[in-house]
């Protein structure tokens, strides 16, 4: 058990690392555009919800190719790892192609569709049509992650956001001020960062495995098919939360203001897990392609452990959180009592939702995506019922929050069977598709 634990923390640590310091580019972004006044920050606004939205969609690009990776060198494919990850970065370039000419094309009608004001309106558009042009590297980024966690390594991803994010605070003052460039300098000084840092996740690629192989368009259909399930998986998602905070605005302006602080830190919360999930990801992988199933299930078991543990930690954390909270981020006092009427169901949450963070490792890392899948689309259905009654029936946010908690359960009840795989499942390839093999 010590042997995993060092294999867990030494993934989880830096990719816990990586996870927080990928904020700060937007963080940055909002520091020094905030200097610039509201028309400015309004402009980093809705675009933020844009590219939030655009590229959710493609995170794919690294949750697939993080267990594929892994599978391979757990079986010695090297060969085979090399054409994951060419075929992986091949694809980032072709969508994030794709992705920018569609973002230029029509700017105007996506910014529309967020109900952008006129007063926003010109510095949005320019924002958006010069940031739409990092979508290959942005791209290739997530592509970059999934690879070198499928490689085990999780400090050199740490190392190219770190640079990132270093050269992004460099050079957004430059053109912002010094260039008088305003908000056209805050989206092309993230360009500039993001297509460095996608040059040095290629460049350490190549040095770590030597040429990449790529074997031809075929290949992509490896990773677009289950691409496709995850896909659906993360729309799943966020439209749970999107019809969760819908209900909250219902209720009234004091529900929804607590319900974005509360949700923004749990969200961070759920980052602390989010270690453990890559972890699983690499190491449950890792044990499949070897055809080790003991070893996976102590993996599973150790992982699950952990996800308790701080499970339990979140809980407590969460029980005496309302006060803090209310001091640090609540404006008036009827928000800082609907943040107390919440906490104590997040602290009931606390350790369902760490299982189920690190369940969505190890399944990825099983390569079960259909399951994923079904289980995020029960979870928005569960949910969903729930929201109807909590709204009609005036449960608050509190009430809310227990859709939620339902949605976290619904989701346990799909992923938690048959987690721990069988001889027979393993000796057939388990996880590919749900019983259909990919191509190795």
């Amino acid at each position: 058990m010590r042997s995993i634990d060092r294999r867990i923390f030494a993934l989880a640590i830096p990719a816990l690392g990586a996870l927080a310091a990928e904020p700060l580019l937007s963080l940055a972004d909002t520091f020094f555009v905030s200097r610039l006044g509201a028309s400015a920050l309004g402009a980093l606004a809705v675009n933020g919800a844009v590219f939030g939205f655009v590229f959710v969609v493609f995170n794919f690009l690294a949750y697939v190719t993080t267990p594929m990776v892994a599978r391979a060198q757990g079986a010695g494919d090297r060969g085979r790892a090399s054409e994951v990850i060419s075929s992986s970065l091949v694809l980032a370039i072709g969508l994030g192609v794709m992705t920018t000419l569609l973002l230029i094309v029509f700017a105007q009608p996506i910014l529309l569709l967020v109900q952008t004001g006129p007063e926003v309106m010109a510095p949005a558009l320019d924002y958006l049509r010069i940031k739409a042009v990092a979508a290959p590297a942005v791209l290739v980024i997530l592509a970059g992650h999934g690879s070198f966690r499928g490689l085990a390594d999780t400090r050199t991803p740490l190392l190219i956001t770190v640079v990132i994010n270093a050269l992004n605070i460099v050079i957004d003052p430059i053109l912002i001020f010094g260039f008088n460039m305003g908000v056209s300098g805050a989206a092309l000084g993230s360009v500039a960062a993001q297509f460095i840092g996608a040059g040095m996740f290629v460049v350490y690629l190549k040095r770590r495995l030597g040429l990449l192989t790529w074997t031809g368009f075929a290949s992509l259909s490896n990773l677009l098919r289950p691409g496709a399930l995850i896909t659906a998986r993360t729309l799943f998602l966020v439209s749970t939360l999107s019809i969760s905070t819908a209900a909250v605005a219902r209720i009234g302006v004091d529900a929804l203001a607590a319900h974005q602080i509360v949700r923004e830190t749990w969200f961070l919360s759920a980052m602390l897990v989010d270690g453990l999930a890559i972890a699983a990801q690499t190491l449950v992988a890792e044990a499949t392609g070897r055809g080790d199933l003991e070893g996976e299930i102590d993996v599973i078991r150790r992982l699950l452990w952990w996800g308790s543990l701080m499970g339990v930690v979140l809980a407590g954390l969460w029980l005496v959180s309302g006060p803090p909270l209310a001091a640090i981020f609540a404006p008036t006092a009827a928000v800082a009592s609907e943040l107390g009427s919440v906490t104590a169901v997040l602290a009931i949450l606390a350790v369902p939702a760490a299982w189920l963070w690190v369940l969505d490792g190890v399944v990825l890392g099983q390569l079960r995506l259909a399951r994923m899948m079904a289980s995020s689309g029960l979870g928005l259905l569960a949910s969903a019922g729930l929201l109807v009654v909590v709204v009609r029936s005036g449960w608050g946010l509190r009430g809310v929050w227990w859709a939620i908690g339902l949605m976290i359960l619904a989701r346990l009840l799909v992923l938690l069977p048959g987690v721990f795989p069988t001889v027979e499942e393993e000796a057939t390839g388990l996880g590919e598709t749900e019983g259909q093999q990919s191509r190795h």
